[in-house]
């Protein structure tokens, strides 16, 4: 394929998907080294935004998704008359920062954290698509490993976890609780900033 095609062809696929395509397939498909997917994504990305369109093109970790422009996510809620979905409770944002920040996690060892039993939360923020999960642990028991997933960057509007806002230095009399204290901040400042609500609903 022609390097020219490569931007209506993207544009093309991903507003069929609906969903986010690995650049890995793209590349496969499209017979055009990885390199050249991302260049035509970027420069597809930068036409939507400079011409004001009403759809985004976005990277998450690896994989590209259209999605509607934020500035009319209120308008378009409307339209669709969809119900703007609640933000994530304290004990949601708990479990996903830590899995966010650690990961990848057993749920045991988010319990150990919070010293509570959280089997519930992960279970909706599975079903809710913000987590998933990713292999066994080689342990007895062969406990299951969550991670995060591109439904989670896209929510808290980053691009891969490499963009998470650092933890503060660990030191205090309980320098682990510190942490976690400063991933909750951050995911939470990010989920303000974001001005998207994420549909983790009433996750206790």
């Amino acid at each position: 394929m022609e390097y020219s095609e490569l931007e209506p062809v993207i544009e093309g696929i991903l507003f069929a998907s609906g969903e986010a395509v690995s650049v890995q397939r793209l590349s496969a498909v499209l017979a055009r080294p990885e390199e050249d997917i991302v260049e035509a994504a970027e420069s597809l990305a930068g036409r939507l935004l400079y011409d004001k369109r009403g759809i985004r093109l976005v990277k998450l970790d690896g994989a590209l998704q259209l999605c509607s422009a934020p500035e009319y996510g209120d308008i378009i809620r409307i339209a669709l008359e969809s119900r703007k979905p609640p933000k994530l409770t304290q004990t949601a944002l708990e479990v996903l920062a830590i899995t966010a920040y650690f990961q990848p996690v057993t749920r045991a060892y988010i319990d150990q954290l919070r010293g509570t039993d959280s089997s519930y939360t992960v279970g909706v923020l599975t079903e809710r698509g913000l987590i998933e999960p990713c292999g066994t642990l080689d342990a007895p028991g062969r406990p299951t490993l969550f991670r995060t997933t591109g439904s989670f960057l896209r929510v808290f509007g980053i691009s891969s976890l490499d963009e998470l806002p650092e933890l503060p230095p660990s030191d205090g009399e309980d320098p682990e609780q510190l942490r976690i204290e400063g991933a909750i901040e951050n995911l939470r400042s990010a989920d303000g900033e974001s001005g998207k609500d994420t549909d983790a609903e009433t996750a206790q």
